[in-house]
């Protein structure tokens, strides 16, 4: 599909749902009327270089023929698009504003974005950013694209920067006692001069938890970092290779979530993490803290979302589905509503694409 072609059928429809991969099923807009945008359609790198450390992409472009493509040349998006073995795309993953563990050193995909080019709700091509990194020209609208959910128009090209990739990765794997012993070792972590790449916490059996570092640069000086690591933790196991790039893909793609289990992504701080599991009561399906402790992932069954959507409202905190019924992708409590409002009747005016 070309350009064109989608501002005629922006332009001739009541309704707009925009769908790509399918990798995000609970953000998906029910098939209930409103012409439908098969973004697959809109793939391929229009511009990449190397030297300049940034690319240029149609919005359908999957990500995963991102990543091999920087792979060839020793680069690589270090906010860890996530799903890219589902087939996620980059317009998805901004749309979604979706981003893995790598984020916790280096920032998400709004850090990464530099420009977009997109349909609004007029039928109208708009062009926000630039394709190079030094560009400040005018509102920087791309930003808002990230985690727009589709709801201010149809994303049609994207511009990233790029990173070198690390000459080696090492991770230390810690079992503690109790969270409160993991939540203190993962602070220690936290305020170290050590250039973590990534941070997590898992709950496990019991009142036991497992803390998770990665680290990464020139492998001459990795192992005094590893064990300084270890140092701060008390101890852990390390891994390397494959084993430990496996540690990662299995976070960024969610391969822990059972099948037929709802993932919900909620932010949140690491002081409310304690509070935050004893409302679940260490029951509620299985959790993952990100980002030293700044984002939780929680999986469940399906049927148990009302039940969990009442904690997130009695916890002040807001979450996103990821899997699960499509329809209603937001729950728990939700902010910033007017400011988006405003913003979507300036780019969408006649209420083409969907309210959240």
């Amino acid at each position: 599909m070309e350009i064109a072609e989608l501002q005629d059928l922006v332009r001739s429809s009541a309704r707009v749902r925009v769908r790509g991969a399918g990798s995000k099923p609970a953000l998906a807009e029910p098939n209930e009327g409103g012409a439908a945008v098969d973004a697959s359609g809109l793939s391929g790198v229009l511009e990449y270089e190397p030297g300049e450390y940034t690319f240029t992409a149609r919005a359908g472009t999957p990500v995963r023929l991102v990543r091999d493509l920087l792979a060839e040349h020793g680069q690589y998006l270090p906010f860890d698009p996530p799903l890219a073995e589902h087939g996620a795309t980059l317009g998805g993953s901004v749309a979604a504003g979706l981003s893995g563990p790598g984020r916790y050193r280096f920032g998400g995909v709004r850090d990464f974005i530099l420009g977009v080019r997109f349909i609004d709700g007029l039928g109208e091509v708009v062009r926000s950013g630039g394709k190079v990194v030094k560009n400040a020209a005018g509102f920087d609208i791309s930003k808002l694209m990230v985690g727009s959910l589709g709801q201010y128009g149809v994303l049609a090209e994207l511009s990233f920067k790029v990173f070198p990739m690390p000459e080696a990765t090492v991770t230390v794997r810690s079992g503690l006692r109790s969270l409160p012993e993991a939540q203190e070792a993962m602070r220690l972590v936290y305020v170290a001069p050590l250039d973590v790449e990534a941070l997590d916490l898992l709950p496990a059996e019991g009142d036991q938890a497992e803390v998770w570092v990665r680290l990464g640069g020139i492998s001459s000086v990795l192992a005094a970092r590893t064990e300084r690591i270890r140092e701060l933790l008390g101890g852990g196991e390390v891994l390397a290779g494959p084993d430990e790039a496996q540690v990662w893909e299995t976070a960024r793609e969610f391969t822990w979530v059972p099948d037929g289990w709802a993932l919900v992504k909620v932010p949140l701080s690491p002081a409310r993490v304690a509070a935050f599991e004893a409302a679940l009561g260490g029951e509620t399906g299985r959790r993952r803290y990100s980002l030293g402790g700044n984002l939780a992932w929680v999986a469940l069954p399906e049927g148990q979302l009302p039940a969990f959507e009442a904690v997130l409202m009695q916890q002040g905190l807001g979450g996103m589905l990821i899997f699960g019924p499509a329809g209603r992708p937001l729950i728990g409590q939700r902010t910033g509503m007017a400011f988006a409002q405003r913003v979507k009747m300036a780019l969408d005016p006649v209420g083409r694409f969907p309210n959240l």
